[in-house]
Order: C-alpha cells, then sequence, then structure tokens
C-alpha cells in the first residue's frame, strides 16, 4: 500500500463543486480522483436539463476551474446570461472533467458507485492508530465490478438528487406512497418532452411542495392549460402551511428577478385559475379510486378529489449509508455538520443571510474527510454554488497545508441568494426587464394575499421551509 502523502485524494461525485474541488487540488499540485456514478460529467444537473437557472454565468463557474480550462480555447459564456441545467452541464461541467483527464490521466471515473468508506483496517470503533491509516473507498463499477481503493483524503460531493423526501408529512413516506410510484413523480416534469407532456395534458394534477421547484412545476403546468393540446389540464397546489405574502418570494421587488418572476408566475397560475391551492394539508396517505386515480388523504382526515398524476416537491436529504462507518458529527435536524448546521438552519437564514464558511467547519472528528455542496447542507434547501466554490477552495487549502488561506474564507453573496430550484425558460431580455431593487430574497413583512380560489384561505402554518429559499 502506498503511503498516505502519495495516495490521491477522493472526490465523490463530477458535479459543479466535485470537479471545482479535484480543479483546486490541480492547482495546489495534489492529485484528485473523481468517482461518478453516472455515464458524464453533471449527470444529475442534465436530468433537470429543461429547467433554468436563477443565478448567471458569472455565478455558477468556479475561478481555479476557469483557469485549468483557459489553455484550451474556453471562454465563460456571457457573464450576465442564465444557463439551463442542460447548459451548464455541456458548456461547463463536461469540458471541464475532459481536461481534468487529459493526459491519459484516470483522474475522472464515470460509471463508477461509491458504496462504502472506512479507515484501512479500522471500523468506526477501532481507536488504535486510525489517524495513520488511509482511506478505503470501495467501488462498483457499472459492469457490476466491485473494488477499493485507498485516499489521503475524501472529499464528499455527490449532493442530495438521488433522495428526494417523500410525500408524507412526518418525513417517511406516506401509506401507499409507494405502492402508487407509477402516478408519482419527484422531479420538476419536462413539458417539451412529448411523452412526458401527453402524461399531464387534460389531466389533474396535484403539487406537493412550497419552494421553487413547485413554482416551476406551477408555472409549467399553467402554460400547458394555456396551449391548445392542454385543454381541460388542472393543477391542485398541496401545501403544508398557509398563504401569506412571503409566500411567492418577493416578486417584483426580488433582487434575483428570474426568482422574483417564478414566483409571480406561480401566483399568477393559482390566480388565473390553472391551479387551486390547499392549505394547511399534511399527507398521511396515497389511495387509489376506483377509476386507477390517487387520493391524497390528510392527517386530519381530509380527503382530497382525486388526481391523475402527482408531482412530490418537498426538498431532498443526504444520502449518508456509504458513510456509515466514518467518525460524521451532524446535526440532529438538519444532518449538516454540526458546527455549520446554525449558520445554515433555514428557520433564521435565507440564501444571502448564509454566513461564509470554510474546512473548520466542515470537519468531523474523522479527520481528512469532508462533505461538501449541497451534500453538506443535509436538509437546509439555502444552498447555491458560490457558497460550494468557496467551501472547496477552503479545504483544499487545508488539505495542502495552508492554514492561511483555508482560514481566510471570503464571499460575497448577493442578497437574496439563490437556492435549489431553478427558473423559468425565460429570455435574460425578459429577466433583466424585472425591477429588483428592494432588500432581502422575500417579503418584508408577511402579508395576506387573496388567491381567488376558495381552497386558498389564509391561515398560519408550519414555517419550516420544504424547498427553496423562503419556500
Amino acid at each position: 500500500m502506498p503511503t498516505t502523502p502519495e495516495l490521491p485524494v477522493v472526490i465523490v461525485g463530477a458535479g459543479p463543486i466535485g470537479l471545482a474541488a479535484a480543479a483546486h487540488l490541480v492547482e495546489r499540485g495534489l492529485e484528485p480522483l473523481v468517482l461518478e456514478g453516472g455515464s458524464s460529467a453533471g449527470a444529475a444537473v442534465r436530468e433537470w436539463s429543461h429547467v433554468r437557472l436563477f443565478s448567471p454565468w458569472a455565478e455558477v463557474t468556479d475561478e481555479a476551474a476557469e483557469k485549468l480550462l483557459a489553455p484550451t480555447g474556453w471562454t465563460r459564456p456571457d457573464g450576465a446570461a442564465y444557463p439551463t441545467g442542460g447548459d451548464w452541464a455541456e458548456q461547463y461541467l463536461q469540458p471541464l472533467a475532459d481536461v481534468l483527464g487529459d493526459h491519459d490521466r484516470d483522474r475522472v471515473r464515470f460509471g463508477t458507485t461509491v458504496t462504502g468508506v472506512s479507515r484501512a483496517g479500522r471500523d468506526r470503533v477501532v481507536d488504535t492508530d486510525r489517524e495513520d491509516q488511509p482511506f478505503v473507498v470501495h467501488i462498483r463499477t457499472a459492469d457490476g465490478h466491485e473494488e477499493r481503493l485507498h485516499a489521503r483524503a475524501v472529499i464528499d460531493a455527490s449532493g442530495t438528487w438521488t433522495t428526494p423526501s417523500p410525500a408524507g408529512a412526518s418525513g417517511l413516506p406516506a401509506l401507499g406512497e409507494r405502492a402508487a410510484a407509477d402516478r408519482i413523480t419527484y422531479r420538476v416534469p419536462d413539458l417539451n418532452d412529448p411523452s412526458v407532456r401527453a402524461r399531464y395534458a387534460g389531466k389533474r394534477t396535484a403539487v406537493v411542495g412550497s419552494g421553487a421547484s413547485a413554482f416551476t412545476a406551477l408555472a409549467y403546468l399553467a402554460d400547458l392549460a394555456k396551449s391548445d393540446d392542454g385543454t381541460g389540464t388542472k393543477a391542485v397546489w398541496v401545501l403544508r402551511r398557509g398563504i401569506s405574502g412571503s409566500t411567492f418570494g418577493g416578486g417584483e421587488a426580488d433582487q434575483l428577478p428570474a426568482r422574483g418572476a417564478l414566483g409571480l408566475a406561480a401566483k399568477a397560475a393559482v390566480d388565473q385559475g390553472h391551479a387551486e391551492a390547499v392549505t394547511g394539508f399534511r399527507t398521511d396517505a396515497v389511495e387509489r379510486a376506483d377509476d386507477g386515480r390517487l387520493v391524497l388523504v390528510g392527517e386530519d382526515g381530509q380527503r382530497l378529489e382525486p388526481v391523475d398524476e402527482v408531482i412530490v416537491l418537498t426538498g431532498f436529504r443526504p444520502d449518508l449509508s456509504f458513510l456509515s462507518e466514518l467518525r460524521l458529527d451532524l446535526d440532529v435536524r438538519l444532518q449538516a455538520p454540526v458546527e455549520l448546521a446554525p449558520l445554515i438552519d433555514p428557520n433564521q437564514h435565507s440564501c444571502g443571510t448564509v454566513y461564509p464558511h470554510g474546512h473548520r467547519e466542515l470537519s468531523h472528528p474523522e479527520q481528512g474527510v469532508y462533505l461538501v455542496g449541497v451534500k453538506s447542507y443535509g436538509r437546509a434547501p439555502t444552498f447555491l454554488a458560490l457558497t460550494g466554490y468557496e467551501q472547496v477552495r477552503s479545504v483544499v487549502a487545508a488539505l495542502a497545508g495552508d492554514l492561511d488561506s483555508a482560514d481566510r474564507v471570503e464571499l460575497t453573496l448577493p442578497e437574496t441568494g439563490v437556492c435549489k430550484g431553478g427558473g423559468l425558460l425565460t429570455t435574460p431580455e425578459t429577466e433583466a426587464d424585472t425591477e429588483a431593487d428592494a432588500e432581502g430574497c422575500c417579503a418584508p413583512e408577511p402579508t395576506l394575499v387573496e388567491i381567488g380560489t376558495p381552497a386558498a384561505t389564509a391561515s398560519t402554518g408550519d414555517t419550516t421551509p420544504t424547498g427553496g429559499c423562503c419556500g
């Protein structure tokens, strides 16, 4: 076995933050090894390729990555333009992965799933010489072959995309939710895809969730309802809380025009009758009607009218299963590093009020392992790419022994911030026309909103975000 300093730093995930970590390692003269379960860079991003980001190009590329790309002739797209997920993957992430793997260097391995991480010869119980042992990383390739690798450190940037939260208000799947999987999706549907469009056209669809992704789905379904092939399309917006002025974000006062426009589009979907809002509804069960449609049943016994489809957009959570042999110190509520959790608590912070943080807040009792990117936020929905890039810059500096740089965490965020979720497929010119001159990402004070549908009465409810910055 090579000595620990000779081993690579293993990075789990070839998404934006994982590849940025690899770029910083190369800049520092350290060898990265990126392990990606998908077949290409940004595999998770590609699954929402039809959704536009709230952040412009200037905020979704990393400085070290740009330096690595520059000799190849790559130039960053217009910094003021808003990429879709597909743009981000094709125009930035894939070229970055290609240059990292150039010159026959096996720095990025696709089709490689990490199944376990531990210390060589030490389970989580054993103390003796623990910190002197390299990390052991178990992997499974696309053809089912199992392999064991060794690493000097592990940076987990695998994200949360594969573990969406369920419809059940308890955090567990509602009774019957798994059995109804044929009519339930946990992603914003791509209604430009003819087969997907046919699934929702003319149908009654429940959208469960109150964040940016739910806004996007409502807006998409409203557009479908107004199209020639969408006659009869109807959305039922299921919220666990009531509706106030902050429900739809900052609107025209949002300092991120794309996000503000999205909230206004969701509100318009309700105001124009394309969606009806059901508030204070906590899903307890999903039942089949006699005609095969689904009936959502609340904890109080309330039964909604049958729907043809259900779109569950209640956030995501980290997959910690393959890290079970490591000594991690995670907050009991958010499942984020315990030092980071109070800085990102969605009950206290929106995207723009998250404090700059780096390797110290991301450290664990198991020295040399870091959860970064959206995975570091656990269940908090307030993450944005700029934060992740600064995280890995600090972490890599610490791994290189440059603690002065690692501790000098510098991050300037848009005051409104950009959280998980995306904008509508509008043109940058349209987005730029929206006024954005007030403070904060949400309305400064909650005010009641007249929705125009009997089901959408304003009431107090759960204030825990289920997705998006202030969702």
